[in-house]
């Protein structure tokens, strides 16, 4: 064999897979499918199909780069898309670029986003509720921009590991707060901009960055200006801000110039009012700081104070921590910069959030060690068309022993489960739904592909089914910890009883799953049937929402709501109207969350008349912290952070309240219980290192 042949034959067979499989990854495939699907009708998107034989990098769908059979970019902006992107953004590790500038996607930036995007412009899409924690997790972002939407809320301190990002645009939002203190580690950020929000307090954190461009005008800063930038002209009359924003194309009356990628050049602009900077009528709006690069004349702009009022659910409510804050009361008077120009400071109102009260630095939570899985769970690893297994009712009757007393695990208003041991060693959960109660049986099996298409680390997985002989069986993963109901509520049992940091990580991860039906599946899923025994606990305690999905399949498309209410985990408003929606999720939530935290049933006629609803008992005692610790569940024994047991009523607070439209969404709960962990996790390291 000649040698130039041996050459050809090694090549061949070193690289000749990647000739002959030109597929996508499985994975990247079944994302862009789904986010596909989950658009309304995105015909702007040439080649792309949710069909399951569409190829992304084999058919060069339109915006989308591959290298070998992974995607790398996603470049989608400005095609006028609307509806969602979709659940499974997070199976797109080889992506770093995603560009879903200028499109009209609106509603929650999902809290599952590319793991290891380094550029990520959300720019222009009308997004509201809050920046997503999940954020934090993107170590190797460079650039940011989620300019021009409707994010409300204060921003999370979730900036400490963001060492790379060199690029951060949040302007022209309603956010509102002081600067989070782990700004201080963007380490490698050259240009922010923060114009047009809400933020308060001083901008001291940004004093060491290695900014080269900052622009901070229409907010409400006060303090003093940074050792860094005195000695900066100031030129009042100017309004030509700051050059080379990353802002996008702005949709409002400002003066931006759209580059078609969703990156444009940006000016200060003036205020809306049309009004010159300058000093004016008592007050300081913001600061515009600009830095040449090369280290030409730098510019202060004083700007007019210009109000918003913010719109978000939360910010309705008249509720007031347990531990207020301590507002520090502000100079009247900033310090001045090196020209004699007055800068006057205004009061800031305080705007009720689901953002908790500063930590105790001098008290730990007990219990178990909250770990940092609580701020974003591990994600189950799963093929990209997951297909589901269809049993034999034989198969099952061996499992189950004829679905024996002995493998009875529950019984509820829909179905009964039993424990079922199959040959192959697994032992799975089976539900034998009341045939009696569907709404049509040729339903079921339509419904088996929706319900086993749901993908989150805390939604029970489907893992078969089985429909013979007028039986409909769901067979689930199995969990061996049983249901919440069971730790908090079952006599006479060895395990010993949740700690503190337990309670919170099941209420984290329950947030969570309901997050996802409500705000990551398209429609919205509403469960209808949010309880403790619908709330499985693994081996390491993490909860999984189980009975999703399957509401719809019940003869009376509210099956199970009387038997919600009575027992106390119903809404009040879905015992009138019969309907339930996301709001009466969330209250049921919230019981639950009072289940956790008493240690109590939602209803129980064997306490005393005033003490039978555990709602109506509870709240009124919410907003007394002496009260609070009372009926806190004695089997706590004491071992929980005062603390951070008032932002855990806070939250339980706000999801039951007796008006719909005053409850969170839950991805705001979700928010409030990140906090809550991340304070009680600074809390205890403080707590450590003083012991040291």
């Amino acid at each position: 064999m000649s040698l130039v042949v041996k050459v050809a034959l090694l090549f061949f067979i070193l690289h000749g897979c990647s000739f002959i499989n030109a597929d996508t990854d499985p994975s990247d495939g079944s994302a862009l499918r789904v986010m596909y699907s989950s658009l309304n009708s995105p015909g702007q998107l040439t080649k792309w199909s949710s069909s399951e034989g569409g190829d992304p990098c084999a058919e060069s769908w339109k915006g989308i780069t591959c290298s070998g059979n992974r995607v790398t970019e996603i470049q989608i902006s400005g095609l006028g898309l609307s509806g969602s992107m979709g659940y499974q953004l997070m199976s797109l590790t080889s992506v770093t670029n995603f560009d879903i500038s200028n499109n009209n996607l609106g509603n929650q930036i999902p809290y599952q986003l590319p793991p290891n995007v380094k550029r990520l412009s959300l720019a222009g899409n009308g997004f509201t509720g809050v920046l997503p924690y999940s954020v934090s997790q993107i170590t190797s972002l460079q650039y940011l921009n989620v300019s021009h939407n409707q994010i409300q809320g204060e921003l999370n301190d979730m900036f400490g590991s963001l060492s790379s990002l060199n690029t951060l645009d949040i302007s022209f939002n309603s956010m509102t707060g002081k600067l989070p203190q782990s700004f201080k580690s963007l380490t490698s950020m050259k240009k922010i901009y923060l114009q047009n929000n809400q933020f308060t307090g001083n901008i001291d954190v940004l004093a060491n960055l290695p900014l080269d461009d900052l622009n901070i005008e229409n907010n409400q800063f006060t303090g003093g200006i940074p050792e860094k930038f005195k000695g900066i002209m100031q030129k009042s009359n100017s309004n030509t801000g700051s050059s080379g924003s990353a802002a996008p194309a702005n949709k409002s009356t400002q003066s931006h110039k759209s580059g078609g990628n969703g990156n444009s050049s940006s000016g200060g602009g003036k205020s809306d009012s049309g009004e010159k900077s300058g000093i004016g009528g008592g007050g300081v709006a913001g600061i515009v700081i600009s830095v040449s690069v090369v280290g030409a004349v730098a510019v202060i702009c004083i700007i007019k104070k210009r109000r918003r009022k913010s719109s978000t659910d939360i910010e309705k409510l008249d509720v007031q921590p347990f531990v207020p804050e301590s507002h520090e009361v502000q100079d009247t008077k900033l310090s001045q910069a090196p020209s004699t120009v007055s800068m006057e400071a205004t009061e800031t109102p305080t705007v009720v959030s689901l953002r908790p009260p500063p930590i105790n630095t001098h008290k730990s939570i007990g219990g178990d060690d909250i770990s940092e899985k609580l701020i974003v769970p591990q994600k189950k690893t799963r093929t990209a068309e997951r297909k589901v297994v269809q049993f034999s009712i034989e198969d099952v009757q061996i499992a189950t022993d004829s679905f024996s007393v002995e493998n009875l695990i529950g019984d509820g208003s829909i179905g009964s489960v039993y424990r079922a041991h199959f040959d192959n060693g697994k032992v799975l959960a089976v539900k034998k739904l009341y045939s009696s109660e569907l709404r049509n049986p040729e339903d079921f099996l339509k419904m088996i592909p929706e319900i086993s298409q749901l993908d989150h680390p805390n939604v029970t997985d489907l893992i078969g089914y089985c429909s013979e002989d007028e039986q409909h069986l769901l067979v689930y993963e199995f969990h061996r910890n049983g249901s919440l109901h069971d730790f908090l509520h079952r006599i006479d049992e060895d395990n010993s009883p949740l700690t503190w940091d337990s309670r919170v990580q099941i209420a984290l991860g329950t947030a969570r799953a309901l997050e996802y039906l409500h705000e990551a599946c398209s429609p919205s899923l509403v469960h209808k049937n949010i309880k403790s025994e619908n709330i499985l606990l693994d081996a390491d305690l993490n909860p999984h929402l189980s009975d999703s999905g399957l509401a719809n399949l019940m003869a009376d498309a509210d099956q199970g709501l009387n038997h919600n209410i009575e027992s106390g985990y119903g809404a009040p408003e879905a015992a009138i109207s019969g309907k339930c929606t996301t709001k009466s999720d969330v209250y049921s939530f919230g019981v639950v969350m009072l289940e956790l935290c008493t240690g109590r049933k939602p209803f129980d006629s064997s306490r005393p008349r005033s003490e039978q609803s555990l709602v109506r008992w509870a709240t009124p005692q919410l907003h007394d912290i002496d009260a609070l610790e009372k009926m806190v569940d004695p089997a706590l024994s004491g071992l929980y952070s005062v603390k951070s047991l008032s932002r855990f009523a806070d939250v339980i607070a706000l999801c039951v309240q007796l008006e719909p439209e005053f409850r969170p969404p839950m991805s705001e709960v979700v928010q409030a219980l990140v906090r809550l962990v991340q304070r009680a996790n600074m809390s205890k390291r403080l707590h450590n290192n003083d012991q040291d």
